[in-house]
């Protein structure tokens, strides 16, 4: 039997979402027909909203609704303790822990070059000029790398760390990771607060 063109057009958009194989997004299709009409169509605004609202902080590139987002406008944070991540998420579960009182730093993805990833792509430069600047002062600076520990995670916190490190305009940088709270191939993203506190609280020199 053939679908109708408008359901078929809506599976083969949710298959596109990570995760979401065609059968799963038959089945979130075919839920969709069977919501309220009220219920679809209060879904459909909000993702449409995402297209117009959505926006990156001009300084850390976590997910915002302003020029800044809340942690880098929050006063009361370390603006010189600052945590590299993979993604948002990341700074929404490591937030969760409730251990680190310091800003963070998305850097948009890992170095993948089997997906076609390289670094020239992530916001490595960024970091770069935005260390750069916090050491025209002379306090002290903390980089976390707490990117995924896995290959991709570990090689991207090689080449960030190999960067600070020879970078004539950063100095006075201490270069740490988060510890092995994480098992080997987990995401920061799924980690429960306690395990990710922990890995905080054991990071060592990188």
């Amino acid at each position: 039997m053939k679908l109708p063109s408008y359901l078929e057009q809506v599976i083969e958009r949710l298959s596109r979402l990570p995760g979401i194989g065609p059968r799963s997004a038959e089945r979130l299709a075919y839920y969709c027909i069977r919501m309220p009409k009220q219920d679809v169509l209060d879904l459909s605004s909000a993702i449409a909203t995402l297209a117009t609202k959505a926006r990156l902080c001009e300084q850390c590139f976590n997910i915002s609704e302003d020029e800044r987002c809340s942690i880098c406008e929050d006063s009361t944070r370390n603006p010189r303790y600052v945590m590299v991540v993979e993604d948002p998420l990341d700074v929404i579960a490591l937030e969760k822990a409730g251990s680190f009182t310091g800003v963070y730093f998305v850097l948009g993805g890992v170095i993948d070059p089997i997906r076609g990833i390289h670094e020239e792509e992530l916001h490595i430069a960024d970091l770069m000029n935005r260390l750069n600047t916090l050491s025209r002062s002379d306090e002290p600076i903390e980089v976390i790398l707490a990117t995924n520990p896995s290959t991709e995670g570990e090689t991207t916190a090689l080449y960030v760390k190999q960067k600070i490190t020879d970078h004539p305009g950063i100095t006075n940088v201490k270069i740490t990771r988060i510890a092995r709270g994480l098992p080997t191939g987990a995401d920061v993203e799924y980690a429960d607060p306690l395990t990710l506190k922990r890995a905080l609280e054991g990071r060592g020199v990188y």
